[in-house]
């Protein structure tokens, strides 16, 4: 599953993809401000609709009666995790760097709109006739790609890594 790209572990390359993927998501972001009328659904296949409406906490709106203060450090916090995850990984695990770049990517985004609007912007709507989906963002999505390579590519990509290769 780990196919070794050295590229995606470095610096760079994952500037490049962080500072792309929150440009694009504060881009739709203001769209969605700008042309999306609130809480109200504009459908666009049978089972997915936009629907613009403010998520006041974290994920699935969680902690939404907390301080916008709390909830930005929160964030500033589970960030630098990450980064501190991140810079342990070694530079042979591509999906697990490309999967932190998409996190931190995500993270950034969500914390732009902390400050710029004092909730978190989100306008996709999953849903049939009984049941519906959290209302997310791209920068949600980020998040959960990122974090389902870090998952894949620690299930399997890091078998060739485990303690039995040491006995040979």
């Amino acid at each position: 599953m780990n196919s070794p790209n050295p590229a995606l572990s470095r610096p760079a390359v994952a500037a490049l993809i962080i500072v792309v993927a929150v440009i694009l998501d504060q881009a739709i972001k203001f769209a969605v401000e700008a042309y999306l009328p609130l809480q109200e659904a504009v459908p666009l296949l049978p089972v997915l609709a936009l629907y613009r409406t403010y998520n006041l906490g974290v994920a699935f709106s969680l902690l939404s009666g907390m301080e916008r203060e709390f909830i930005i450090g929160m964030r500033i916090v589970i960030v630098g995790f990450v980064i501190w995850l991140w810079r342990r990984t070694p530079p042979d695990r591509s999906l697990t760097h490309l999967g932190f770049a998409l996190i931190i990517a995500g993270a950034i985004g969500n914390l732009i709109d902390g400050f710029l609007y004092c909730h978190v912007v989100d306008y996709i709507l999953f849903h049939a006739a009984t049941w519906s989906f959290a209302v997310f963002n791209l920068a949600d999505s980020f998040i959960s790609i990122g974090a389902a390579l870090v998952i894949l590519d620690e299930i399997f990509g890091g078998e060739n890594k485990r303690p039995a290769d040491s006995s040979e």
